[in-house]
């Protein structure tokens, strides 16, 4: 089984939540990503940073050299301790599954686990991008779940999901690297909140090495 088809199995029961949980519904393609709902003259987007719930990122970092690649962004050494001995399958053409930006999927098939890390620069260009959009969308109802999370290498993130499923073992993981940028992790298929989340703090600081030039 392909990571894109575990990933459809697991958001057809909304398992998880990858990325800018803006509209209250899965997208199977990305493990459950939740794509935004585009900003209106009625209600704008405030990337800004302004309400002061959201963090300010005091230095952005650049994803334009992964969006090709989503992949490169985790590098072995962290992927084969935790079991993802095979390449990640990268999603990167414009199509409705990477609305919200480009995306990388790891399988351990035989254990049904799945990594998936996401540049959210689709909801970025949209005016919805950023842990701003994020907290915009709580507030609107538009996300589920959204609870603050420990600072990944120095940036700040948050827990997010249609619903809080860190204990059933799926862990997804927002982290803002610019005023309006986020990438996510979201880890599934784990025994609870504590296997789930590890991996995706894990996961998420490689990211944050990796865009620093580490």
């Amino acid at each position: 089984m392909t990571v894109a088809e575990f990933a459809r199995r697991a958001a057809l029961g909304c398992a998880a939540v990858l990325g800018s949980a803006l509209l209250a519904a899965c997208s199977g393609a990305t493990g459950g990503t939740a794509q935004p709902a585009p900003a209106s003259a009625s209600s704008p987007a405030d990337t800004s940073g302004a309400n002061p719930a959201v963090p300010k990122v005091g230095h952005p970092l650049d994803v334009s050299a992964y969006v090709g690649d989503p992949c490169r962004t985790v590098p072995p050494s962290v992927l084969t301790p935790l079991g993802y001995t095979t390449p990640g399958e990268p999603h990167t053409a414009a199509a409705a599954d990477t609305s919200a930006g480009p995306y990388c999927g790891w399988l351990i098939g035989a254990e049904g686990l799945s990594v998936q890390v996401g540049l959210l620069t689709g909801n970025r260009d949209r005016g919805t991008g950023g842990l701003s959009g994020l907290y915009q969308g709580k507030a609107a109802g538009q996300v589920g779940f959204l609870a603050p999370a420990p600072a990944v290498a120095g940036y700040p993130a948050v827990y997010t999901g249609l619903r809080d499923r860190r204990a059933r073992g799926d862990c997804g993981l927002d982290v803002g690297i610019a005023d309006d940028l986020v990438f996510s992790v979201a880890a599934l298929g784990y025994q609870g909140e504590q296997d789930s989340c590890h991996v995706a703090e894990t996961v998420a600081a490689a990211v944050v090495g990796t865009l620093k030039g580490a």
